[in-house]
């Protein structure tokens, strides 16, 4: 089964400083930066993802 095309981030501008994020067949969120897409992919569960989503969008509020 193939994997997700890989996706960026709508907050990321112009160049290579950005997140690009799949899913995986085995129900796994995978991330990558822009520069070096085909280096270090961190894999990680759904609910993880989204703890971490939540947190940092809580924390952008606290400022």
């Amino acid at each position: 089964m193939p994997t997700s095309p890989w996706q960026k981030s709508s907050y990321c501008g112009e160049g290579d400083a950005c997140i690009h994020i799949s899913a995986s067949p085995a129900r796994t969120v995978r991330l990558t930066e822009s520069g070096d897409r085909a280096g270090a992919v961190l894999h990680t569960t759904p609910t993880a993802w989204a703890a971490l989503v939540r947190t940092i969008k809580e924390d952008r509020t606290r400022d």
